[in-house]
């Protein structure tokens, strides 16, 4: 860190600080027409100074002056964006100290300095509308391994760039961002942000961001941004004992200085009751979504923002914490109704996507642990007899609040495929992901997943069977696209079929579902969707989950008529080793079965699921 002892002559390229009443609002750095005005919150500091290269660091060239409640602020002239700088702050007991700004939206790096930044950007013809929730079809990914051209380095946002078209391709209309914002290092899942307003250095900074939000867009692709606030660091985190306070040997003026704030990832939970800490995270969350345009939040770990423990156990709980995201998300809701907010919460409550006028948090949707942990268990369960077809009705049936869509369903993210897990491929067979049984079993997940109800979501490389388990040091091996090509056909059929691309198929769209066949002996389901229903909407999916073909399989179906087979997911050309199974359209038989009216006979193959409708009338 650059010294801050005052030279004997400070050299000045600008001139000295304005009077605080002529300053701009709003926080950290901000960038007019004749300079920078500064303006941070240190309640218990002495004395505070702007300090960087344009006055030798020396802190006595530009004083802060104190407004009120611990708000200190100055206005530079001559400034330009692009101005390295540092706070320098005297605290109660006479330390000296020299912080990142908290607001900073540019770093050199997360150990470096400040950078006074340019908000201003061409967004060119950007005319984006966000889809339905539910139509969207969600891919996450990781910036740095999504897609790194360059051995020596992560990956970019602007090497993302490059890999839209296939996401357009594939069908994918919304990407949700691990984590972007600046950490410690180079490589990180993003999960320790130590600075929550700068976008990582390596990923291209916010230029890079932005740049890549716009190509979305052109792709007609939503984006979406993890954001962590359940707590802050633990590295490079200037935000700690920011101003010299602190009680207990805790974090200071933006933590919680006693029991709660005990986290996983240390004593470095915000204080969520202190209005400058509730604003600082509110302002955090409306910049994405207001001047990056991002198109929606997700926030992680949110039960460890509602709840020390990230349990139910009530003696624990944060009611700060539960407030704060409930402001948020009315806010949020107020100003942009079209963009979507996701809780990771995975406790199955419902509270976190009711209204807050019903008490809830007011979260568009969440991700759902009802749905991935029984599917998962389905899919590598390895002897068929021990699979469970009650379990995955339940699953599949599972709703909040009495709406389909607020929940996200997925067999693969950031944290099922870590952490000691693996991808759904590699479980099934490990040291064998490309084999017959992980193709057949994870391409059956894959299509419930796309047809059950619910916003669907897959994680970086699925299409493709990426193999052994995520980690931010091996980047994604583009070579498997056309080594697997067939299979990433079966993704785009699917969610085209899920997207109603043909017209056939407007019931994965719609609300409902109806398990109406359990048959847990030969580990085969079959359920109905539907919107209004009728030709064209009514939707029949058929699985099976054992290893054991069926050449005339009947089940119930809702209408008379000739039922076509949309998709078959043991079709050779998604795979030269599956079976090509016969599984021709039928037509249905008048006659009770399965509480059904009419009934139908298919052929289904082993580890398949059909997809079945009927034409418009």
């Amino acid at each position: 860190m650059p010294s801050t002892s005052t030279p004997k002559q400070p050299r000045r390229t600008t001139q000295p600080a304005a009077p605080v009443a002529a300053l701009p609002t709003g926080m950290g750095a901000i960038l007019h027409d004749k300079g920078v005005a500064f303006r941070v919150w240190a309640p218990h500091a002495r004395a505070v100074a702007v300090v960087g290269p344009f006055n030798d660091w020396n802190p006595e060239a530009h004083p802060l002056q104190h407004e009120a409640d611990g708000y200190w602020a100055a206005d530079i002239p001559g400034l330009q964006a692009g101005t390295e700088y540092k706070f320098w702050l005297k605290g109660e007991n006479g330390q000296e100290l020299t912080r990142h700004d908290p607001y900073a939206r540019e770093v050199t790096h997360s150990a470096g300095n400040s950078v006074v930044h340019d908000p201003n950007f061409d967004w060119g013809d950007d005319h984006f509308e966000m889809p339905a929730w539910n139509e969207l079809v969600i891919y996450e990914l990781h910036v740095g391994t999504f897609y790194a051209p360059d051995p020596a380095r992560p990956g970019s946002f602007r090497d993302a760039i490059e890999k839209l078209g296939y996401l357009k391709d594939l069908g994918i209309n919304a990407v949700e961002i691990m984590p972007a914002t600046e950490f410690p290092g180079s490589l990180s899942w993003g999960y320790n942000p130590a600075h929550p307003y700068a976008i990582e250095t390596d990923y291209g900074g916010p230029l890079a961001f932005k740049e890549f939000i716009r190509a979305a867009h052109q792709h007609g692709i939503a984006v979406i941004l993890d954001v962590v606030y359940n707590h802050f660091g633990p590295g490079d985190l200037d935000l700690w004992q920011f101003d010299g306070w602190s009680e207990n040997d805790g974090g200071g003026i933006y933590f919680y200085n006693d029991w709660r704030a005990e986290t996983p990832w240390g004593h470095n939970r915000p204080d969520y009751g202190r209005p400058e800490v509730r604003q600082y995270i509110r302002d955090n969350a409306l910049l994405w979504l207001e001047e990056y345009r991002v198109d929606g939040l997700r926030a992680d770990a949110i039960a460890h923002i509602r709840n020390v423990d990230g349990t139910n156990d009530p003696a624990r709980d944060l009611p700060d914490g539960w407030s704060l995201m409930k402001w948020v998300n009315e806010e949020v809701h107020a100003r942009m109704p079209w963009k979507i907010t996701i809780a990771e919460d995975l406790l199955g409550n419902e509270y976190i996507t009711k209204t807050p006028g019903e008490g809830g948090q007011g979260f568009s949707t969440q991700w759902d642990s009802a749905f991935v942990y029984p599917v998962r268990e389905a899919l590598v369960t390895p002897n068929d007899q021990d699979r469970s077809m009650p379990a995955v009705a339940a699953a599949l049936t599972k709703v909040y609040n009495g709406e389909a869509f607020q929940r996200v369903i997925y067999t693969e993210s950031h944290d099922e495929v870590a952490n000691g897990k693996a991808r759904v491929t590699e479980e099934i067979m490990p040291g064998d992901a490309a084999s017959w049984f992980p193709k057949k079993r994870s391409t059956l997940g894959a299509a419930l997943v796309f047809t059950a109800p619910g916003i669907p979501m897959i994680f970086q490389g699925q299409p493709m069977l990426a193999d052994g388990s995520f980690s931010d040091d091996q980047p994604l091996d583009w070579a498997r696209e056309e080594q697997f090509a067939g299979l990433v056909h079966l993704y785009r059929d699917l969610i085209a079929l899920r997207r109603n691309y043909h017209g056939t198929t407007r019931g994965l769209l719609g609300q409902h579902i109806e398990v109406f066949h359990v048959n847990d002996d030969e580990k085969v389901l079959a359920f109905r969707r539907w919107d209004a229903g009728g030709p064209a909407d009514d939707t029949i999916v058929l699985c099976n989950f054992a290893d054991r073909g069926h050449d005339a399989y009947t089940i119930g179906l809702p209408a008379g008529g000739q039922w076509q087979v949309r998709f078959n997911s043991d079709w050779a050309g998604y795979d030269q080793e599956f079976g090509n199974f016969e599984s021709v359209g039928a037509e249905a038989e008048a006659g009770d079965y399965d509480g059904q009216p009419f009934a139908g006979t298919f052929g289904l193959a082993p580890y398949s699921v059909l997809i079945i409708s009927q034409d418009a009338e």
